[in-house]
């Protein structure tokens, strides 16, 4: 009877071991592709609609530009630079870690590379020298700055290709036409290895046009980013939890599920 006993105390002993070996194997490979593949992140404001809204949540590739430290969790002091980078390109939606404290997690387009000249004038958007065109499309049911829906307008803008890819199309909203309070900008000459970023959301977007010393992002250095977006893999609606399962026939946004997030 005792060796039963015994032998039954392995056993289960051999099984929790094992248990735990699993789990451990299971955390050790979602780190690995947490870190160096894909990173899910949750969109919690509306600077980038219409292409991404409040509620969507994204896979960010970690691969798309190579590794720097902002690829890992906390984003240990490791070493300088970049490993295996690839720099982007413009029309890229970049997930980045905003340069005034290297935390804050931001999600916007990649507008300027380094050498380029950026300005905004009367809600036009120029990259050096030439303005962007744009074609105006329906209007879109939006919120403006006092959180109420409102009728705004709308653009298809195509962004300069680079001789080897066509220039990026993406709509962008102007909740204020062209007369937002950064409709008209400064000359920004972008640095070498940063790049200046914008939202889609022009009138209702914290981004490069304004100065870090003024709450802004100012121009953002290549190592800060952390990867390019790649998918909406999931979506609910403003105010509803994604936990909520009971009300996903309601609150999930199911035709935004799989969507491109460029």
């Amino acid at each position: 009877m005792s060796r039963n006993v015994s032998k039954t105390v392995k056993e289960e002993e051999g099984g929790l071991v094992e248990t735990i070996k699993v789990v451990i194997q299971a955390l050790a490979i979602a780190l690995v592709i947490r870190t160096l593949l894909f990173q899910p992140f949750n969109i919690p404001s509306g600077s980038m609609i219409p292409t991404l809204l409040i509620g969507d949540y994204v896979f960010v590739s970690k691969y798309a530009y190579g590794y720097s430290n902002y690829s890992m969790p906390m984003g240990p002091n490791i070493f300088s630079g970049r490993l295996l980078s690839s720099p982007p390109k413009r029309g890229d939606v970049v997930v980045f870690k905003l340069p005034r404290d290297n935390e804050t997690d931001y999600i916007k387009r990649v507008i300027g590379l380094p050498g380029d000249k950026i300005q905004v004038i009367e809600g036009r958007l120029y990259i050096n020298g030439a303005i962007v065109p744009r074609e105006q499309t329906e209007k879109a049911l939006t919120e403006n700055r006092e959180g109420r829906e409102v009728p705004v307008a709308t653009y298809k803008e195509t962004l300069p290709g680079d001789g080897e890819h066509p220039g990026v199309e993406h709509t962008i909203v102007e909740i204020e036409g062209d007369h937002g309070i950064n409709d008209n900008t400064e000359p920004f000459v972008v640095p070498p290895d940063q790049y200046f970023m914008m939202g889609d959301n022009r009138d209702n977007s914290t981004d490069s046009r304004i100065s870090p010393e003024l709450g802004g992002v100012g121009f953002v250095p290549f190592v800060n980013l952390v990867g390019r977006a790649e998918i909406i893999f999931f979506s609910v609606k403003k105010d509803e939890s994604p936990l909520a399962f009971w009300r996903w026939p309601w609150s999930v946004r199911w035709n935004r599920l799989f969507k491109s997030a460029h």
